[in-house]
């Protein structure tokens, strides 16, 4: 038997599944497709996360746009971290293209264009359906988290919270927020240090100096009301598709801040409310992180072990998540070692820094008799990937340089007309895009702040009138002219006269 034949059945063995599978291309060999030797991945496995990586324009965004196809198809709602803007043709068919049949005829699979079912979502401005949570829904750990704050004010900020949970205050938005830690070290300073103790103005000041840095980068359009219900991400469409909801992320790339706030508090909220699925035999979700470097490269050491807890733990709830990067070295490595699937397009080495971390990359994936994985790793073409999948039983798949299928949604943007009709048919803009400003915190404290600054000068005046009064009656009683008429010997001397007229 030769080489490619026993290649041929490496692979038939290693990709054999009895369960329900996204075929995403055919193995390669020596430069050559192998035709119908085809790369599966099982459902089965889709929660327990995954990496597609490789440079610039070697794929990886088409990677992702098959990916999510193909879980739509099967009826699994996504969800796209869009930040370069490049995802939302796959509500439109591909018109097609004489290079994607020969790539599909190379691989086997018959080539069938058509769109998906999508909703355009936003963190900012941009159009689409707002995506919101309050402050109350963060809590006092996950803020912390997000602000980096000392174990001092994260104390302080716990305290914040119980306040407002004892007092009934809501808090809604950062505005809120805000007011009760003014108030805390200023006009309910008292207050405070009878029944949480004292607050120093110093952390608190800190405390708001980070808020006031997270709300420049446009945190308080996403910190408010009306908050985004995750169950809405998991909707299936009228011909048993899984919705594909893009979030439109152009204009916060150089937010990170604001990124990897809404995607810990997003993460944390689809955990507390999605139910345990124990060894189900498909996702109930799969959420796909792109330019997934911003998340961590400005994260603090507890945000980072934040987000590995969470990568850890949402798994049993259905959830598959996929970071989509240049270099694998961009995913801390707690975090990338709970990663099953492994597609890895090409690397280029221009430097002694890029041929050692070519070197890195190829020591994660598994040994393979065919391929010398550094050297193939600065080979592979647009469109092929080396790829490492888990199997029905949780065991890595053969390594197989594949070359991957195409997207059979368009590969380019919707136009502004087409983006105006997905989001004119949207049930959930008229849900959430309404905005509410009802009372709350800041609200409740101002008024309480003015009705005591009322009474105390309500209380002023009175002190005032009372001092006037009083002051009169001294003045009254100190006049000389008041003193010799009110005296006893003037009494008496007007009265003597008196008498004597009298008489």
């Amino acid at each position: 038997m030769g080489n490619k034949e026993k290649f041929f059945d490496h692979i038939e063995q290693g990709y054999t599944m009895k369960g329900d599978y996204i075929t995403v291309g055919a193995g390669m060999l020596d430069g050559e497709t192998m035709t119908n030797a085809y790369i599966k991945v099982p459902l089965k496995t889709m929660n327990r996360h995954g990496l597609i990586a490789g440079a610039t324009g070697t794929g990886k965004t088409k990677t992702l746009q098959v990916l999510a196809e193909n879980l739509s198809d099967k009826g699994i709602p996504v969800l796209l971290m869009d930040l370069k803007g490049d995802l939302s043709g796959i509500a439109q068919p591909s018109p097609g293209h004489p290079k994607i049949d020969e790539r599909q005829e190379k691989i086997g699979l018959p080539f069938e264009a058509k769109g998906f079912p999508v909703e355009i979502m936003s963190l900012s401005e941009q159009n689409g359906v707002r995506l919101r949570a309050t402050v109350s829904e963060f809590g006092p750990v996950l803020l912390s988290r997000i602000l980096d704050l000392s174990v001092t004010q994260e104390g302080i900020v716990a305290v914040v919270f119980k306040y407002c949970d004892d007092n009934k205050l809501p808090l809604l938005d950062l505005n809120d927020f805000k007011k009760v830690l003014q108030y805390a070290t200023g006009e309910g300073k008292e207050e405070f240090q009878k029944a949480y103790g004292r607050i120093s103005t110093s952390s608190t000041g800190t405390i708001l100096r980070k808020i006031i840095e997270l709300e420049q980068q446009g945190a308080d359009l996403f910190f408010g009301e009306k908050s985004f219900d995750v169950d809405d991400l998991v909707r299936i469409d009228e011909n048993g598709r899984g919705y594909v909801n893009i979030i439109r992320l152009t204009d916060i790339q150089d937010r990170p801040k604001l990124f990897s706030t809404f995607m810990l508090s997003l993460l944390a909220e689809i955990y507390s409310t999605f139910p345990e699925q124990g060894d189900s035999e498909r996702p109930e979700l799969v959420l796909f992180i792109d330019e997934a470097h911003l998340i961590f490269d400005n994260a603090s050491k507890a945000l980072l072990d934040q987000i590995e807890s969470i990568v850890k733990l949402i798994r049993s709830k259905g959830i598959g998540l996929y970071f989509v990067t240049q270099n694998p070295t961009d995913v801390p490595d707690d975090v990338l070692a709970q990663l099953g699937l492994k597609i890895q397009h090409a690397l280029r080495a221009f430097t002694a820094k890029d041929r050692k971390a070519i070197k890195l990359t190829a020591q994660n994936y598994p040994i393979s008799d065919y391929y010398d994985t550094a050297e193939v790793l600065t080979s592979l073409g647009t469109g092929e990937a080396l790829v490492s999948a888990l199997d029905e039983k949780g065991r890595p798949t053969p390594l197989a340089a594949t070359m991957m299928r195409a997207p059979m949604s368009r590969m380019d943007i919707l136009s502004d007309s087409e983006i105006k009709e997905v989001l004119d048919n949207s049930k959930l803009i008229k849900k959430y895009n309404e905005e509410i400003d009802r009372e709350s915190a800041y609200e409740i404290l101002t008024e309480k702040i003015e009705k005591a600054e009322k009474e105390a000068e309500k209380e002023k005046e009175e002190k005032k009138s009372t001092s006037r009064r009083s002051s009169s009656r001294r003045s009254t009683r100190m006049n000389p002219v008041v003193k010799v008429l009110t005296s006893a010997t003037f009494i008496r001397g007007v009265l003597g006269v008196l008498k004597k007229v009298i008489r």
